[in-house]
């Protein structure tokens, strides 16, 4: 199973056709403390780009985009009652939502983790 990123800090973890969707480590640091977690409703399509989800901190709000297309199959319904699970775990428990690819071919166009640490330390 492989991981993949986006330049809007979004992470991509694929098994069969089902994308899970979270945002990096990266980027939680950098909104701080979240508190708050609005999650995409189930059966929703959404494009590549598309604004899905919205996190808030105790900094800022920020959205969570779709890095690739497909039909939103289930949320992380745990972050909202346990938002800080993101602070916790955002690579892994703190996973927002899961989504059937549309068109896998799109994955190609995201980084890889190799690539996505050389983008961070550009932005930095």
């Amino acid at each position: 199973m492989t991981t993949r990123y986006s330049k809007d800090h979004e992470w991509v973890r694929v098994e069969g056709e089902v994308a899970t969707v979270g945002i990096t480590t990266y980027a939680q640091e950098q909104l701080g403390d979240v508190v708050f977690v609005e999650l995409p409703e189930v059966g929703k399509t959404v494009a590549k780009g598309d604004e899905v989800a919205v996190v808030e901190s105790v900094k800022a709000a920020s959205e969570v985009y779709a890095p690739v297309s497909g039909e939103i199959v289930e949320t992380n319904g745990a972050l909202e009652g346990e938002p800080a699970k993101v602070n916790a775990d955002a690579a892994g428990e703190g996973w927002f939502f899961k989504l059937r690819l549309s068109d896998a071919s799109e994955l190609e166009a995201l980084m890889d983790e190799a690539a996505y640490k050389a983008h961070v330390e550009a932005e930095a």
